[in-house]
């Protein structure tokens, strides 16, 4: 594949911006949403409002060049946080800093175009995501066009032949149209879209679940790929754990709209402390655990709409006490990592 020039000297030196600020810092993120009944409906049925905590005071930092694995079950707010970071939803409360501004007041100010083109989103479904009424030309060099990146069609075909060449497709591809693609190479032209800005924060919503086994792995490899080339910062979502341990360099684990826990990605896997997170990786088969009686993730999510009191966790969990019935606990730092258990606070697991 063709290397992409570097968009500016910011890039250069990734590994070394450990020290600076993060890029990425949620702080205490959450989104609500109202899904009451209509008024009529709840007067003539005498119900409350229904409010849904989707994401209930998420808080984490990547740095530069760095990736942040997001997992957990269906429904446990790994999406409306991937939209709270694009600004495709404002927070409830919390905020977003990203390179040390406000992103949610920037995306509202003249310097939205700015910040938009620096945060970009890679979808889960790359059967949705495309235009099938568009080009291959059409859809990568939309942005190109918005954000006044190139002038002339000769440029754009040029600029567009780049991107497609840096995901391993050709600029014969440029003309054809989204159902003339395998679902692996429209994931990897949802990508190319993506680059196109010259973005430093690459959003990706579950990139590779609707793609086969043997794709996914292309896939990632060309992200990986990328992020090397480019300095590319990822929070990357994923309920395949994994895919996760592929990719990321810290992993959190959320569980009905907050995080459980947030570590290293070795650390996590070699030692995970939170109840939950030891559950998932109970569930995994080992080649080395031939015969032996894997443990399948016990019980239900609970109904968002009525979570349980204290710890949301505490009616699955083997090591729950009085305390985590009636309050929940806070992410803190314990044995060098930040989890949220009051079993591992106590040193009772």
């Amino acid at each position: 594949m063709d290397s992409l020039p570097l968009p500016s000297g910011e890039r250069a030196g990734v590994r070394g911006a450990s020290l600076e600020a993060p890029l990425v810092q949620a702080i205490d993120l959450a989104r609500t949403f109202d899904v009451s009944a209509p008024w009529l409906n709840r007067v003539l049925e005498r119900k409350p409002r229904q409010l849904l905590h989707a994401v209930d005071g998420v808080s984490f930092a990547i740095e530069k060049g760095r990736t942040l694995g997001l997992v957990g079950e269906s429904g446990c707010g790994k999406s409306t946080v991937a939209r709270l970071l694009v600004g495709l939803y404002a927070p409830t409360r919390g905020s977003f800093r990203f390179d040390g501004q406000d992103a949610h007041a920037a995306f509202r100010s003249a310097e939205g175009r700015k910040l938009r083109r620096r945060i970009q989103m890679i979808f889960q479904d790359p059967y949705a995501s495309l235009n099938p009424r568009w080009t291959v030309e059409d859809i990568v060099g939309e942005p190109l066009k918005e954000h006044g990146l190139v002038e002339g069609r000769a440029a754009l075909r040029e600029r567009v032949g780049e991107l497609l060449s840096s995901v391993g497709l050709g600029l014969q591809d440029a003309a054809k149209y989204p159902h003339q693609f395998s679902g692996g190479q429209r994931q990897r032209i949802s990508i190319a879209r993506a680059i196109a800005t010259h973005p430093d924060f690459l959003v990706c919503d579950e990139p590779t679940s609707a793609l086969d086994v043997s794709v996914q792995a292309q896939v990632l490899n060309i992200m990986k790929d990328l992020q090397r080339r480019l300095g590319l910062t990822y929070l990357f979502i994923s309920h395949n754990l994994a895919v996760v341990r592929h990719v990321s360099d810290d992993v959190g684990v959320m569980y009905l709209g907050r995080l459980v826990e947030v570590a290293p990605k070795q650390q996590l896997f070699a030692r995970p402390q939170h109840p939950y997170t030891r559950m998932l990786l109970d569930a995994i088969p080992k080649m080395h655990d031939t015969g032996r009686a894997r443990t399948p993730v016990q019980g239900e999510v609970p109904n968002p709409l009525n979570p349980p009191a204290g710890c949301a966790f505490h009616p699955r969990c083997p090591h729950a006490g009085a305390r985590c019935k009636a309050e929940r606990p806070a992410l803190l730092e314990l044995r060098g990592v930040r989890v949220a258990c009051h079993a591992v606070e106590e040193a009772r697991i």
